[in-house]
């Protein structure tokens, strides 16, 4: 990648961090990428979807897509306005699949005979057996994975993901500052993303 003369002082610093990051594998240059630009990124989606948790896992999805594909970015713009595009367009694919599971009771239905009783069928909060047992399967795997993980990636998935605590009872759990939490999160959903290419599972 070529640097051109139009990048700011910020950007231009960026753009070293992703070199660093993308030829050196440098980590530390992946973590200030992060520590720059994650505050900014999680109120812009904080707006957009109005939900804390949402933003929070938003946030780290758009960091993680944006360092899988970081050897695609040039430095025609800046670093920023390629990242926040990504986490922009997550977002709204986000909402839209979001919105495609809502239904509106309210709402008259178009083209139908009105001569007959129209029932809605809204789906009950269990789950039929066979998916109950897919559910199950699933736990079982992501379990086995995350077996794999280092005992501190290890005990901070088990906390988010399986016990359900918010950023907030894990740092206060492990004194931890929070985006210390945020951070070593997103690199565990890393390394079992690398795990489970590796064993050829789908979850």
């Amino acid at each position: 990648m070529e640097i051109t003369a139009n990048l700011t002082n910020k950007a231009l610093r960026d753009y070293k961090l992703v070199v660093a990051a993308i030829e050196g594998g440098d980590q530390k240059a992946y973590s200030q990428l992060m520590d720059n630009y994650k505050d900014s990124v999680y109120f812009m989606l904080l707006k957009m979807t109005n939900n804390a948790d949402d933003a929070d896992d938003l946030t780290i999805e758009a960091f993680g897509k944006a360092f899988r594909n970081l050897h695609q970015y040039t430095p025609d713009f800046a670093f920023s306005t390629w990242l926040f595009k990504i986490a922009s367009n997550n977002c709204i694919d986000y909402i839209r699949k979001k919105r495609k599971n809502l239904i509106s009771i309210d709402r008259p239905f178009e083209n139908v005979d009105t001569t007959r009783d129209q029932g809605l069928e809204i789906p009950s909060g269990t789950l039929d057996p066979e998916e109950v047992f897919i559910k199950q399967q699933k736990i079982k795997l992501l379990r086995e994975l995350v077996e794999k993980l280092k005992p501190r990636y290890r005990k901070l998935v088990e906390m988010r993901y399986f016990s359900e605590y918010s950023y907030e009872e894990i740092a206060v759990e492990l004194k931890l500052p929070i985006g210390t939490v945020k951070a070593q999160l997103f690199r565990a959903r890393e390394l079992l993303y690398n795990i489970l290419k590796k064993t050829q599972h789908t979850i």
